[in-house]
């Protein structure tokens, strides 16, 4: 992969059919109409077997589908998947593999999470947790970070054209690899990491970079998609950071202008930047002239 070379995949912004117009008044009574996203249920299946239907932004079917089987424990990352139908019309998607597999005993325990657009794990999805062995050597500027947040929070994005979206991204150093938003941060987390699966790329190296809260959910399926290193603008549960030290995961919240919380892996931090030369309005100044 040439490492210049950013955002290989960023949001669609000529995609009409993924936001709806609606009438509406604003605060002084004006009738407006406002472009807002649409949420539309994807079931998904693995061979033979549903396994959820979940409420999604509809774009990405395929990575989604594939994401969220991988991070369920349900794909394996020696499986070879072997075909990928996707019923645009029936909004089903379903993966094959050339193993057989029947999960009927674990989905009998379920888990909703705090995930928006209601999310759904497993009881069994912390059995192979304490296997995990992330890159110890693996390194983060802060002068990374404020370059990765300044890029994704000024790109033209669907959050800023209709709001109500989580964005993901995944980076390598300070540079954006693919960006993809959703309505709920696991759903865009889970495309990342079918992207990931599909085109084989490495894990240990990169970073990855959340509009959303850092939840127990957020930091198990970073930790499972082998990547060391979180961050987000967002804060942290006290689950996600006490999972985040279990794992060996570097976990840094609340990071908006020149601040930013290290709740976890500062061996992995570098701090290379001067604050005082960070203006928290630089990022804000950029978004507005973006939406106008």
């Amino acid at each position: 992969m040439n490492d210049k070379k950013e955002f290989f995949i960023s949001p669609d912004l000529e995609n009409d059919k993924l936001t709806e117009k609606i009438d509406c008044i604003n605060e002084i009574g004006e009738h407006i109409q406002l472009p807002v996203v649409k949420e539309v249920p994807l079931t998904i299946y693995l061979n033979k077997q549903e396994i959820v239907t979940a409420m999604t932004l509809g774009d990405m079917p395929d990575l989604l589908a594939v994401g969220y089987l991988l991070n369920q424990n349900m794909l394996k990352k020696d499986d070879v998947i072997s075909e990928i139908n996707y019923d645009k019309d029936l909004q089903v998607v379903i993966i094959r593999t050339e193993r057989q597999t029947n999960y009927e005993k674990k989905m009998e325990k379920k888990i909703r999470t705090s995930g928006c657009a209601v999310g759904t794990v497993y009881g069994d999805i912390m059995d192979d947790f304490s296997s995990i062995n992330l890159n110890k050597k693996a390194k983060i500027r802060t002068s990374w970070i404020y370059t990765i947040s300044k890029k994704v929070n000024t790109r033209p994005s669907l959050y800023l054209k209709a709001g109500a979206l989580h964005g993901c991204v995944l980076c390598k150093n300070d540079i954006p690899l693919i960006y993809v938003e959703d309505v709920g941060r696991h759903n865009a987390m889970d495309k990342i990491a079918g992207w990931m699966f599909l085109n084989k790329e490495e894990s240990k190296d990169k970073i990855f970079y959340t509009t959303g809260r850092l939840t127990s959910e957020m930091v198990i399926k970073t930790a499972q998609m082998g990547i060391p290193i979180l961050i987000s603008r967002s804060g942290f549960t006290e689950s996600g950071v006490n999972l985040a030290k279990d794992a060996g995961l570097t976990l840094i919240g609340r990071a908006k202008g020149k601040r930013m919380i290290i709740a976890n892996g500062i061996e992995r931090v570098i701090f290379d930047t001067d604050t005082k030369t960070i203006k928290n309005d630089d990022i804000i100044s950029a978004q507005r002239a973006i939406i106008n």
